[in-house]
């Protein structure tokens, strides 16, 4: 298959490494199936964000998606950078314990099996429909 553009790259991730339907990828990254389905027939560019979320949460390099050019996956060193911007964000430095607990929660993460990980992946799901629906009461 060749990879040239955007769509032909998702798809590729998708079904081919992945092994998801659309409608799974679709759940993890928050869209519906239907999107999935055009961004791979390129009837619509998914926004800057999608993008960004399919990297975050598949741990997908942006630079590969976007162009082709490079490794399809983050390295430990990168994740290790993404960590520590995070860790910025929260105004710690690299010795601060958000930093350490942010690094383990990644690794540990990192190391588990795919069934381990779709469970974490529900919970953070049921998690965030739990606040949303909070915030709304």
């Amino acid at each position: 298959m060749e990879l040239y553009q955007l769509k032909d790259r998702i798809k590729y991730l998708r079904k081919e490494i992945l092994k998801l339907n659309q409608k799974q990828f679709g759940e993890r990254i928050g869209v519906q199936q239907g999107s999935i389905a055009s961004y791979e027939k390129g009837y619509r560019d998914p926004l800057d964000s999608i993008i960004l979320s399919i990297c975050r949460e598949f741990d997908v390099s942006e630079e590969w998606l976007r162009t082709g050019e490079g490794e399809v996956f983050v390295t430990r060193l990168e994740m290790d950078e993404e960590a520590m911007y995070i860790a910025n964000l929260l105004d710690a430095e690299k010795d601060h314990p958000f930093y350490s607990i942010i690094l383990a929660i990644m690794k540990s993460y990192e190391d588990l099996d795919d069934t381990s990980k779709e469970v974490v992946h529900l919970m953070i799901q049921n998690f965030k429909k739990n606040m949303q629906q909070k915030k709304e009461d």
